[in-house]
């Protein structure tokens, strides 16, 4: 796996349904397997993987055991540094307009710094053979992983490259009117640095390596199932390849009346899962206890469940990759882009079209499309969710479609 390049692995999953402690489970079975493995807290407020490791984690990574390193997210240090090289870039602003820019000491964490952290903390994984990151849950993850894509897409609209020759190009002019010389060049300069770092970003983001892996607490029951069933859609929805799905704290089997119908019920739930995901779902037994110590988490690893799977080698399946098919010749008459939505049901659905992107919503997730050439020609004529698939129709605008 190393030599097939990195491996970061999103352990992700509801709020108490153990995520941390299989995050800290997987680190250690990649790390005996002979990976140089970091384990990354994304996300643990509470501090558990401190005590479950016996360690107090701090933002370098420190080894724990061969082969075995860990960290903490320190969100105010990542977003001081962002911020510094941001406000680097805008110097010459600042010297315009005659204003001092803050120091280090006086910039402090805004609401989102957390996403910043994770992503930048992904973007700096080539040290290591495999990345485990205790990652927050669905929502907030997706919120982190669709950001470069977002403001990269806000960038592009508020600095379109086609603006830099009309700006260079007015510049004198506009110097003249204002009275002051207009920043055309470091403004661009800064947006395609931006650009840059977005991009380097996606790519760790989108590579083939980087996966998901949901964590469901077996004892949550029905109500666990439809949330998971609804992060799925928005994995999907935003390109996200999640690798398996593990049950946590599966319980035994035994003569007690109330822990055999528990055991039933939780092995029912465990069928259901393995018949409606395309990926590997894998039970972990409950300890009977809190997890605590190297002895528990090689107990929870020994069959094998949380070993890391090799990566597919294939790019992530985003917009570009939908198929559009075409039905012009038939008698429907349409263009039908086909959407991979597994797990989203119709009446979360939510579609608005506007101008040359698509704005579309599965519950609480939502991502902005760019449509593809051909059906930006097209009026929105309807759309159908079937087998976890969405086709959204398209017919052809006799004022923009070359008869």
């Amino acid at each position: 796996m190393a030599a097939a390049g990195p491996s970061t692995v999103l352990v992700t999953g509801g709020g108490g349904s153990g995520r941390s402690t299989l995050a800290a489970a997987t680190a250690r079975l990649a790390a005996e397997s002979g990976l140089r493995t970091l384990l990354l807290a994304a996300d643990d407020p509470h501090r558990t993987l401190d005590r479950l490791l016996g360690a107090e984690l701090r933002p370098e990574p420190a080894e724990l055991c061969p082969g075995l390193f860990a960290a903490r997210l320190d969100q105010q240090a990542a977003f001081r540094d962002a911020a510094e090289r941001l406000l680097g870039r805008a110097k010459p602003l600042f010297d315009l307009l005659g204003v001092e820019p803050l120091d280090r000491d006086e910039i402090s964490a805004l609401p989102g710094a957390a996403h910043l952290a994770l992503l930048d903390a992904l973007r700096t994984r080539s040290a290591w053979d495999a990345v485990v990151v205790d990652a927050p849950p669905v929502a907030e993850l997706l919120a982190a992983l669709a950001l470069p894509k977002q403001l990269d897409r806000y960038l592009a609209r508020l600095l379109p490259d086609e603006q830099r020759q009309a700006a260079r190009a007015l510049r004198p002019m506009l110097a003249a009117f204002a009275g002051v010389p207009m920043p055309a060049d470091w403004l661009f300069e800064a947006r395609a640095w931006a650009a840059a770092e977005l991009a380097a970003i996606r790519t760790v983001v989108d590579a083939p390596g980087t996966t998901v892996r949901l964590v469901v607490d077996a004892a949550a029951g029905p109500q666990a199932a439809a949330a998971l069933r609804s992060a799925r859609a928005g994995l999907a929805l935003h390109g996200a390849r999640v690798e398996s799905v593990t049950v946590n704290r599966l319980l035994p089997d035994g003569e007690d009346p109330f822990l055999a119908s528990l055991h039933q019920a939780q092995q029912r739930q465990l069928a259901a899962l393995e018949r409606e995901w395309d990926v590997p779902v894998h039970p972990v037994a409950h300890l009977g206890r809190e997890p605590q110590g190297w002895a528990d988490l090689a107990a929870l690893a020994a069959p094998d469940a949380l070993r890391l799977a090799p990566a597919s080698g294939q790019p992530v399946a985003g917009p570009a990759g939908w198929p559009v098919e075409d039905l012009l010749g038939t008698e429907e008459r349409v263009l039908v882009w086909r959407i991979p939505l597994p797990g989203a049901e119709r009446g979360e659905l939510d579609l608005v079209r506007r101008g040359d992107e698509m704005l579309l919503a599965v519950g609480p997730y939502r991502r902005t499309l760019l449509l593809p050439s051909a059906l930006r020609r097209c009026t929105v004529a309807g759309a159908a969710l079937r087998d976890g698939e969405l086709g959204v129709r398209f017919a052809p605008d006799p004022r923009l479609w070359p008869r």
